[in-house]
């Protein structure tokens, strides 16, 4: 589990694809400092297995799933991306809940500065994701703690503040980009719950009328 706050920018080494999946090289030093082989590092916001460590870098394997759900197949040397370790048992959790399973990407229509090192992302979100987003809600974009500034008709804003927009990768996108979306688990949770009621509830018949004959 993590928390969606990026604790370092790493700098893609490679990017080999596989007959099936591909392997992903990443230069970094602070998410290193307790990894061991098999811990788990969020990149862009996608929980990923560290199988071979190095001094400065470490390396994992992307399955089919990862790569259709993710934009992590877009990658290229010399790209950053956002790494956070997992949260520690007893640690503040400063943003929310982030599972690392990313349920899809969005685009990046715009971000505006608004003045005073301030900015405000627009991003285009899939429809069947709407159900889960909510003004003020969480949502983690690449792998960012962010709260929903407004939703309408898919397009999603947020509010990024200076020391998001130097700490994150948000400084090497543009418009057009493609961008990891996780909704809040909880979201999903209750909208799952609420689901299996209507259907249950569908399917009790009232009692017969009685007979008055």
């Amino acid at each position: 589990m993590f928390t969606g706050i990026v604790e370092e920018l790493g700098t893609v080494e490679s990017f080999t694809r596989h007959a099936v999946g591909a392997r992903l090289r990443i230069r970094c030093g602070h998410v290193l400092s307790d990894a061991v082989p098999g811990c788990s590092i969020a990149v862009n916001g996608v929980c990923l297995t560290a199988i071979e460590l190095a001094a400065e870098s470490f390396s994992a394997d992307l399955a089919p799933e990862t790569l259709n759900r993710s934009n992590l197949g877009d990658l290229q040397p010399g790209d950053r991306v956002n790494l956070e370790r997992p949260l520690a048992l007893g640690a503040r959790l400063s943003g929310h809940i982030v599972q690392g399973h990313v349920d899809a990407t969005g685009t990046l229509e715009s971000l505006r500065e608004l003045g005073d090192g301030n900015w405000e992302l627009t991003v285009q979100a899939p429809r069947d994701l709407d159900r889960f987003l909510v003004y003020k809600g969480s949502i983690a974009i690449d792998g960012i703690s962010l709260t929903v500034a407004s939703v309408t008709d898919g397009l999603v804003k947020v509010a990024i503040i200076p020391h998001t927009k130097a700490a994150t990768n948000l400084s090497h996108r543009r418009p057009g980009d493609r961008v990891n979306i996780e909704c809040d688990v909880l979201a999903k949770h209750v909208d799952k719950l609420l689901s299996t009621l209507s259907i249950a509830d569908s399917g009790r018949r009232p009692p017969p009328p009685p007979d008055l004959s």
